[in-house]
């Protein structure tokens, strides 16, 4: 009770302390905001396929190839594939283009112009960003046709949802005469700049650039001949590429564009400029991107070389610049005082009630009935060399944590007549786990199964818990070092078994697990046959070990009956990997199970097969390998109810039974997924046994939450500060954009 409310205490200081933080983030909420917004660059030199669907959205007719973006299909296709086209490629992420305004931004001081929106009480103010595109483009008309068309256009888009059906010919994939023919504000909300080479009876000409609102219909034009600039030729001679500058200025809500050959620095004056309010003509979230189309009888290449867009970015709502000078003297506050003073206290309470645990602790795994003789912890140290990496062994007894150790136990008057070699098996957690194998290794008696003689629980921050066995009874180590042949610690490579030896390893565990199963006075379920568990003596037989998951169960009880069969499946898993020499997992999509690829080499007729290619040919018994085989996949079925008992598997292996029938073709049922042990073998720890984990779960808790703020707090400063801003330069037209040196050379259309 006393250590609850210590926890409880604990978790109030730490609630009343992000209370504290919260009202110091709100007090910097209420601080004035910098109007100078952050600047976000896309820049690409040229395009490649792997650009789509991550950055860029490739729709309808237009594709990538070449390092091109292709609004339109190019001349690898069919004459009718690339008539009466429309395609367009936009940024797959969308752009906050204008804000509305909150009332404490709107009078704050600012030097930016903010326009209205709406009418009557939709009249808040809004702010719209600026903007600079940079694009090199080409017009290539087809060899086979008169006359180039129809165009293409950068535009401002509300959605990513592509062209319209009915969008190619003069509507250039923005629109089509559905959109047209209704309110073109209300219903197509797009913002475009359009190079049109295909005159339509609203155009002045078939080579003008022109400024598109909702409609095709432009609320500006001018033609591109006045410049000298010819964006399309006919009769097939060859055309230039050209670069456009597109300027557009949010806060005076005007748009300039410029054009020039590919190469040459930005002209001095713009081909058309026009006054712009986009927060009237697109919605909120927007995209930026190109659109192109062909006519029925007017076809050409529109392509996009390379893009650079640099846009100003809006802050998340409620981000203040100077909120982040609070937050660091709060972190900082944090680190220095509250934190060092809760882990303190916390510390002090948990030293103080340690004691009282180990103690409890101690005593329960003293009361457990069937112990083995508790040794002293100083005198395993210094049998093991003070567990020295040199006596450590290159296997770790199978499930769990920990680590095991050779030694030598000096004699004693507690029934050790003579020193004795022993082997230690640490354990770094789980007490009720320890306590479990314990208890139940002692109370097994069989020749194949890992005897336990001692026993020591070590009290400290970090209990130690260690489990002895005799070193005689697993000095080969574990079975999986044999048949793997690998060794954890020395990387040495075990000489391979031999068959006489296979043989004789499965038939031990198969006693051992015939005489927990159906000889002790209790049915034990072991939960984890695998080859780890299976430990070797200097003469290569078997004994099982490694009880974590173990436990005693009264076959009377309903359901319970069927246990048993679990370790009978991973008996059979353990079969397969000693006459195979592979994992029971399989790095192979088609057959990702052992026992899925053996009964595949069955139902060739090719069973053996799958025996160890180390043996060769005339290094295994034919008959008994085909009889491990067959039972391996016997004890392997979905089944519970098909598969042998462990004394069926005993006659089997004694082969005063024949081996099982399999068909040649997996059953369907079979191909369900398999188990490796029953649910029911996880038990709940005592309460005395689990004050511990829970005592440090909460004490690491607090101390994670405490560390975590700190570094969190420092990172949102790192971060986010004012001063740490994407790369770029502000945007304002009169200052100029950033220029790029492009190259003269000119891309080639496949």
């Amino acid at each position: 009770m006393e250590g609850a409310k210590d926890h409880v205490t604990s978790l109030a200081c730490f609630f009343f302390l992000w209370l504290w933080l919260w009202l110091v983030v709100c007090r910097a909420e209420t601080q004035p905001q910098d109007d100078q917004l952050p600047v976000k660059t896309y820049a690409y030199a040229s395009f490649q396929s792997t650009d789509s669907p991550s950055t860029l959205r490739v729709l309808k007719d237009a594709s990538i190839h070449g390092g091109t973006l292709q609004l339109t299909p190019d001349g690898r296709n069919g004459d009718g594939l690339r008539a009466h086209k429309s395609g367009s490629v936009l940024l797959a992420q969308p752009f906050t283009i204008w804000r509305r305004l909150d009332d404490d931004e709107s009078h704050a001081p600012a030097p930016v112009y903010v326009g209205r929106i709406g009418t009557g009480e939709d009249n808040k103010r809004v702010r719209v960003v600026s903007f600079n595109s940079t694009f090199s483009f080409r017009v290539a008309q087809h060899k086979d046709r008169a006359l180039p068309g129809e165009g293409l256009a950068f535009v401002v888009a509300p959605s990513t949802a592509g062209p319209p059906p009915g969008s190619a010919g003069g509507f250039l994939g923005l629109t089509n005469s559905t959109f047209e023919a209704s309110s073109p504000a209300t219903t197509n909300r797009f913002v475009a700049v359009e190079f049109d080479t295909a005159k339509q009876s609203y155009d002045p000409d078939d080579n003008h650039v022109g400024l598109d609102i909702g409609t095709v219909v432009s609320a500006k034009t001018a033609s591109l001949a006045d410049f000298g600039i010819t964006m399309a030729t006919e009769n097939g001679t060859a055309a230039k590429n050209y670069t456009v500058w597109i300027e557009y200025d949010g806060v005076a809500r005007h748009v300039w564009v410029y054009m020039d050959v590919r190469g040459k620095p930005r002209p001095a004056s713009p081909v058309l400029d026009a006054p712009l309010d986009l927060s009237e003509h697109v919605p909120e979230q927007s995209y930026f991107g190109f659109s192109g189309s062909t006519g029925a009888s007017t076809v050409e290449l529109s392509g996009i070389l390379d893009w650079t867009l640099t846009v100003e970015t809006f802050p998340e709502k409620g981000q203040k610049a100077s909120k982040y000078w609070w937050i660091l003297i709060a972190a900082v506050f944090i680190f220095i005082v509250i934190y060092p003073a809760i882990g303190c206290i916390v510390t002090l309470r948990e030293e103080r009630a340690m004691k009282t645990r180990e103690q409890g602790r101690l005593e329960r795994l003293r009361s457990l009935a069937g112990m083995p003789t508790e040794l002293v912890y100083e005198e395993l140290e210094r049998a093991t060399g003070k567990f020295s990496e040199r006596l450590r062994e290159g296997w770790h007894g199978g499930y769990g944590p920990g680590s095991v150790y050779k030694g030598l136990l000096p004699s004693a008057g507690d029934g050790r007549p003579e020193a004795t070699q022993v082997a230690v098996k640490t354990y770094n957690e789980d007490c009720n786990k320890f306590g479990n194998e314990i208890q139940l290794t002692n109370r097994l008696r069989h020749r194949n199964i890992v005897p336990v003689i001692g026993w020591c629980y070590h009290r400290g921050w970090t209990p130690k818990m260690l489990m002895v066995h005799k070193h005689k009874h697993m000095c080969n180590g574990s079975l999986d070092q044999h048949i793997f042949r690998r060794d954890g610690v020395h990387h040495e490579r075990r000489p391979p078994l031999s068959w006489e030896s296979r043989y004789r390893i499965v038939a031990d565990v198969a006693s051992g697990l015939r005489y927990m199963h159906h000889q002790h006075s209790s049915v034990v379920l072991h939960g984890y046959v695998k080859p780890s568990s299976v430990m070797l003596d200097a003469s290569l037989r078997a004994r099982i070990s490694d009880f974590v998951l173990a436990r005693v169960v009264t076959v009377a009880h309903g359901r319970r009956e069927d246990a048993r069969p679990a370790d009978v499946f991973a008996f059979g898993a353990l079969v397969l990997e000693v006459v195979t020499g592979r994992y029971r997992r399989l790095d192979d999509p088609v057959f990702p199970r052992l026992w899925d690829w053996v009964w595949q080499l069955h139902g060739r007729g090719t069973l053996l097969g799958a025996v160890d290619q180390i043996l060769g040919v005339a290094g295994f018994d034919q008959d008994e390998a085909r009889r491990l085989l067959l039972l391996g996949l016997a004890c392997t079925r979905s089944s519970r109810r098909v598969r042998p008992t462990m004394l069926q598997v005993l006659q089997i292996l004694s082969k005063s039974a024949p081996p099982p029938e399999m068909a040649p073709v997996k059953p369907p049922e079979d191909y369900t997924t398999q188990d490796n042990f029953d649910d029911s073998f996880h038990f709940p720890p005592p309460p005395e046994l689990t004050q511990c984990a829970y005592s440090i779960t909460v004490t690491l808790t607090l101390h994670a939450l405490a560390r975590g703020t700190c570094l969190f707090l420092v990172m949102e400063i790192l971060l986010n500060s004012p001063d740490h801003k994407p790369t770029g330069n502000n945007i304002h037209p009169y200052s100029g954009s950033t220029q790029n040196n492009y190259s003269s050379s000119n891309n080639t259309f496949k």
